[in-house]
């Protein structure tokens, strides 16, 4: 038995907190009948509706780490039959990417059913890193480095850097490869920081979410997390 909005929240519908939310506003339903209070428990074979829509539940968690390759989009489906992050995965469970990278971005993505877990490493108070290496026009200047490192407003919101490092400069092309770790993640940060300070992004890949790295992964491989990377994932709350 599990408490009613730790199951919503697994399902992947809301965080629990939402649920929770949820529940006491009248809009959560176990076996056809209305859960107005906190703390109900349910077992694997009651039926739960959210707003009148039945979950989906699956019992087993499944965690999968994919080195996205370009041109795949970060969804579960496609309107326009392009390739999904979750056409990668060998899996019978109903798996959604947590978090996306651009249909034109590389490198690490989490898939899961766990609800849960997804919800907290999205959540931006937990704070969960993240590093890119990004290859962009022309050779930053001092200037440019400390507008980064100072941070630099995008959509009216200041965007901090927590690390960064120059790793290599084309003065032929006029090009750099620079490494930029953030702790949020909103859509084309990395992309709209480096527009701000006039040196587009030609390349972006994700190698490292929290501790999690690609390492020797090739693009388009993925393999199941640890239970102990599981564990330490959860404990970043």
């Amino acid at each position: 038995m599990e408490r009613l909005q730790k199951v919503i929240a697994d399902a992947g519908i809301t965080s629990r907190r939402k649920a929770e939310e949820l529940i006491l506003a009248g809009k959560v339903c176990v076996n056809g009948e209305v859960v107005k209070t906190l703390g109900v428990k349910v077992s694997g074979s009651d039926l739960i509706e959210v707003n009148g829509a039945l979950i989906e539940r699956d019992t087993a968690k499944k965690y999968y780490l994919l080195n996205k390759p370009r041109g795949v989009i970060s969804s579960v489906s496609d309107d326009k039959k392009r390739p999904t992050v979750v056409d990668y995965i060998d899996t019978d469970a109903r798996i959604y990417p947590v978090g996306r990278l651009d249909y034109d971005t590389t490198g690490l993505i989490l898939l899961t059913n766990d609800g849960e877990l997804a919800n907290l490493l999205m959540h931006p108070t937990n704070k969960i890193p993240k590093t890119y290496i990004a290859k962009i026009e022309g050779i930053l200047n001092k200037d440019d480095i400390d507008r980064l490192k100072n941070g630099i407003m995008i959509d009216g919101r200041k965007t901090v850097i927590q690390d960064f490092k120059i790793r290599d400069k084309d003065f032929e092309k006029k090009t750099s490869l620079v490494e930029v770790t953030i702790v949020e993640g909103r859509n084309h940060i990395i992309k709209k920081l480096f527009d701000a300070i006039h040196h587009p992004v030609i390349r972006l890949s994700r190698i490292k979410i929290a501790f999690l790295s690609i390492d020797k992964m090739k693009s388009g491989e993925y393999r199941e997390l640890t239970i102990k990377e599981v564990k330490k994932l959860y404990s970043l709350r």
